[in-house]
């Protein structure tokens, strides 16, 4: 014989239910009422009516029950929608929070191993793996816990059918009442049709994204320097080293940002009167980036082809075109091409498309000192490495290289001290170094933390830089120096634009004058009405500049 249960066990069972119901239920209201930008988020958020819930659960309650299959499917539909919105909201949350722009389904889970690599590099060790597995749970969690929600919901209300049927009327009433009055989302308690607005959005812009794929394609064959004879090719840097340099997350924040910008713009404004005093000089404005917040190698191939690569998309097809880069160009005139990229720590496939003649990466510079977080190399030790590799050899070509500096890249903690020159060696004088400098864990739970880590980072790669430049350049020295992007969001700001700065530093005279009708300014910080170009244009203009006078073959219209 069965022991009975007790009044107190089917109360407390009674209300555990009705408890589980009301989280289920809030949490459904919560994935379609929550902004996707933290911004955005109110204490409001997360009481406004959702409509597509109430529309949901009305149909459900009123279908007969010989349409128990129709119903099936229903619920199997809200369940997957509600997943997918929970999964976009957060993920929009975190790209606009680093990119300033929401998630793009089609093309940025490309990046999810990328990201993967920067979270392992930035906070190794267990920390690191910790954060890894943390975000897989929460992700699964968003797909299991909002499906479970909607079962736990719609069941309850088919058992109380009649009073569920009588609530749905009171809300769509109040639903209508504030739809009258404009009370909609962002200013009243209504939310919008989330997932029926997600589900069409990403279906009605295939075919944009499709005509983008065959226009792009188009415009990466149709080359207007590929047809430019090799002997009228950069005539104005005849014999020449030309270092493009590239710092990571230097962007136009940096230099105008009141809480950032004193120690960037001290450094920049005495490295050009120490640049000055060795006969240096500099031309600087600003370039409008393709990417915010991360994605470099879409600024990388923006600045080198000519063509604006502001997705992952437009990427893959450009690395399998026919585009000449400037590298190829300057190769075809003659000069030996070289990249250092020291974050790379495997074979780079896309690199051959670039036509370097030689790569280096973090496993063939000698490298002998410990890693910095994310940057596995001090900026100082990657420039004085190139200089050992190709530079100071004496029988040799002139170089013309890509070079990026990556100790200003996100989180800018464990930032190096710069050393003497004479001291740089192998690196090792920088064994014991990170353990001295502040951690991930430090900074980041503060962002006014953050952003003064980053302009110290910055301020130590344009350091770096400037001392590089004096060390070891000379008078057929050219350094064309930009950022890839702004920073985040956390450092940037929500409404920050995509302007980099960037500059040309030489010591011949005639490299500077043959840049003169750009308009630039003098030094190496632009001022804040410098002229702003887009990154697209810069290689037809530096093509120009320095070919044979009058040479305007591969200017584009309207690049100025």
């Amino acid at each position: 014989m069965s022991r009975p249960v007790s009044w107190w066990s089917r109360a407390a069972s009674a209300t555990v239910g009705v408890l589980v119901t009301g989280l289920a239920a809030a949490l459904v209201v919560a994935v379609l009422a929550v902004p996707n930008r933290l911004e955005d988020v109110e204490r409001t958020s997360f009481v406004r009516l959702p409509a597509e819930a109430i529309v949901f659960l009305a149909v459900v309650l009123l279908l007969p029950p010989a349409m128990h299959r129709l119903r099936t499917v229903l619920v199997a539909t809200a369940c997957v929608l509600l997943a997918l919105v929970a999964v976009s909201t957060l993920l929009d949350i975190g790209f606009f929070q680093v990119l300033n722009r929401p998630f793009d389904p089609m093309i940025d889970w490309q990046y999810a191993g990328s990201l993967v690599e920067t979270v392992r590099g930035s906070a190794g060790g267990a920390w690191g793996e910790g954060l890894l597995v943390a975000a897989a749970a929460l992700l699964l969690a968003l797909v299991v816990l909002p499906p479970l929600a909607v079962l736990r919901v719609t069941h309850a209300a088919e058992r109380h059918r009649r009073g569920a049927l009588q609530a749905i009327a009171g809300l769509a009433a109040v639903w209508l009442v504030l739809g009258v009055l404009d009370a909609r989302t962002g200013s009243g308690p209504v939310a919008s049709h989330r997932a029926s607005a997600y589900v069409y959005d990403q279906v009605s812009r295939v075919p944009s994204v499709l005509r983008d794929r065959r226009e792009f394609g188009r415009a990466a064959e149709a080359d207007p320097a590929r047809d430019v004879p090799a002997a009228d090719l950069l005539t104005g840097l005849r014999g020449k080293d030309v270092l493009v340099v590239f710092v990571e997350s230097l962007g136009r924040v940096a230099l105008e940002d009141p809480d950032i910008s004193p120690e960037v713009v001290d450094v920049l404004d005495a490295g050009t009167r120490r640049l000055e005093r060795a006969d240096f000089a500099a031309r600087s404005a600003f370039l409008t980036s393709p990417t915010f917040g991360a994605g470099s190698w879409l600024a990388h191939a923006t600045l080198q082809t000519g063509l604006w690569v502001d997705s992952q998309q437009r990427y893959d097809l450009l690395v399998t075109s026919s585009r000449l880069t400037l590298t190829r160009l300057f190769a075809r005139a003659g000069w030996r091409t070289v990249a250092s990229v020291p974050a790379n720590t495997r074979d780079w496939p896309q690199g051959a498309f670039y036509g370097f003649d030689h790569l280096y990466d973090s496993r063939n510079v000698g490298y002998r000192g410990p890693r910095f977080g994310y940057p596995n190399m001090p900026d100082q030790y990657t420039l004085d490495a190139f200089h050992r590799l190709e530079l100071a050899p004496a029988d040799r070509r002139p170089v013309m290289a890509e070079i990026d500096l990556i100790t200003s890249h996100a989180p800018w903690s464990k930032v190096p001290r710069m050393v003497p020159p004479s001291e740089v060696g192998d690196g090792s004088v920088f064994k014991g170094m990170p353990r001295t400098l502040e951690s991930e864990a430090d900074i980041w739970p503060d962002p006014d933390r953050v952003r003064a880590a980053y302009a110290g980072a910055v301020a130590y790669s344009l350091e770096a830089l400037v001392s590089f430049v004096l060390t070891h350049g000379d008078e057929d020295t050219v350094v064309v120096m930009l950022g890839d992007h702004q920073p985040a969001t956390i450092v940037s700001g929500p409404d920050a634009g995509f302007d980099v700065p960037v500059a040309v530093l030489a010591r011949d005279p005639a490299v500077l004058a043959a840049v003169d009708g750009w308009g630039w300014g003098e030094g190496l910080r632009p001022d804040a009405d410098a002229p702003v170009w887009r990154m697209d244009a810069f290689r037809d203009e530096f093509l120009a500049a320095y070919g044979p006078d009058g040479h305007t073959g591969v200017l584009p219209a309207g690049a100025r």
